[in-house]
């Protein structure tokens, strides 16, 4: 990651703010990671949770209820689309649980969790979001 300033949205932080969510440390490290992982990603909330997207297409939501643990659900948008024929990107990292082709999740329960795998977490960012646009 680089050093520059991440611009978090504000009705973000003010809906994370209302839940006084047990988890909110990690939250917000990984709306830095995601940020930061590619500048193009607009942040709000959709399905209670922050989400991500570019132009009016989501990619990744960030799944918070039940307050167990943290998840990243990586996906092509609400709209049921065609499959591809293999997974949409490579993940080495294993992290990733695959739920179809082109929808994935990686969950995490601890912030020390988060920070050894933030490279990874940035790598399979960049990758969906150069495979799915």
């Amino acid at each position: 990651m680089t050093s520059q300033t991440i611009q978090l949205n504000k009705e973000v932080s003010e809906f994370l703010d209302k839940l006084n969510h047990p988890f909110r440390k990690e939250i917000e490290l990984l709306r830095q990671v995601i940020l930061s992982s590619n500048t193009k990603l607009e942040e709000t909330i959709k399905w209670n949770g922050p989400n991500y997207s570019i132009g009016n297409d989501d990619r990744i939501t960030m799944r918070i209820m039940p307050p167990k643990q943290v998840q990243l659900i990586f996906h092509r948008g609400a709209k049921k689309q065609e499959q591809p024929k293999q997974k949409l990107i490579n993940d080495e990292s294993g992290l990733l649980e695959w739920k179809e082709n082109d929808r994935a999740v990686a969950s995490f329960k601890t912030l020390a969790d988060i920070e050894t795998k933030k490279k990874e977490l940035t790598n399979i960012i960049t990758s969906w979001i150069t495979a799915s646009t």
